[in-house]
Order: C-alpha cells, then structure tokens, then sequence
C-alpha cells in the first residue's frame, strides 16, 4: 500500500508519496510522470513518520539551509539504471549545476564502459520520482540549455535561483520536446 499527503511550497503544491517508511515520490502539481512508477492508488495519510521527516527537510531547503538526500529513507521506484543516474544526482552539490553529458561520462567510468548515452541518462532524470530531494533541477543541457525538466522550466529556474546557482550561461530553448 501507498501514501501521501501534501505539502505546501514556494513552487506549488507538492504530493509527498510513500510505502509506510521510505519516501518513493515527491511530484509537483502537473508535473510529467506524475506517481512515477507507483502502480497502486495512493491513499491520504497525513501522519506517517516519513512524511513529518521529508516536512522538515523541505521547510530547511526551502529556509536556505542545505540539507542532504542522505537524511531520508529515500526508495525512488525504478530499475537499476535508473537508480544509479538517481544516485549520482545525489552527489550534485547545493548551489551548483551539471550537464547529462557529464553525468554520463560519470556513470560509464562506475559502470566500467568507455561511454555511456547523454539521452540514456536524461530521460532517467527526467523520470526522478523525489523531486527537489534528488536534485534533478540541477542538471542542464552541455550548450547551457535548461531543457528537461519535468516540473516544467519555471520551477527548474527558481529552484536553481533559490540555491544561488550561476544562471548566467543559461537559457531557456525556444523550441524542444522537454519543454
């Protein structure tokens, strides 16, 4: 069985999800893949332990403090490829960006492979069920293209704007799939 409850943020709404103990999702209002890959309904419950957890560490992140995925019971729900790019999203530092190319790169040297496809690990982060915690927003195109957000590019912008992110190199594309 699966939970959820609400909670209120500077970006909108957000749906926390859960099976009991672990966090498996947190999606914005209207966001692409929302449920991600919770087959079963998600039934309200406000009072799981998890969810007063992730309450705390949202209220610090959104506070400006710089609290670290490792401090939930984080189980995104996807495959092993999947978990390992959601993996290294985790390691992206507060405040700073990444490209999917780098990640790649990243990845194909854990993984033991000369090289590994930049859209292979896009489309897993774009897939990332715990918005904000594993921190999907800071992954941008190798042209500084803020393409591939799937809580849409506004909210990508103001979550990097609220880290202090150097936005200068970045642009919103004027035409693409992941807008």
């Amino acid at each position: 069985m699966y939970y959820s409850t609400t909670y209120l943020s500077p970006v909108g709404t957000l749906t926390l999800g859960s099976d009991g103990e672990h966090l498996v999702g947190v999606w914005l209002e209207g966001q692409k893949y929302f449920g991600g890959a919770v087959e079963k309904e998600l039934t309200a419950r406000d009072g799981l332990p998890v969810f007063s957890a992730a309450r705390d560490w949202l209220d610090r992140y959104f506070a400006g403090e710089k609290p670290s995925p490792s401090e939930l019971p984080l189980h995104p729900i996807g495959g092993e490829f999947r978990q390992q790019v959601w993996r290294l999203l985790c390691q992206i530092p507060y405040g700073e960006i990444t490209t999917y190319g780098t990640l790649a790169k990243e990845l194909a040297a854990q993984m033991g492979r000369n090289s590994m496809s930049g859209q292979a690990v896009g489309g897993a982060v774009g897939h990332n069920p715990i918005s904000i915690i594993i921190p999907c927003h800071r992954v941008v195109g190798a042209n500084g293209s803020l393409t591939g957000y799937a809580g849409g590019i506004p909210t990508k912008i103001k979550l990097l704007e609220h880290e202090g992110a150097d936005l200068s190199r970045l642009f919103v594309p004027k035409k693409g799939t992941a807008l």
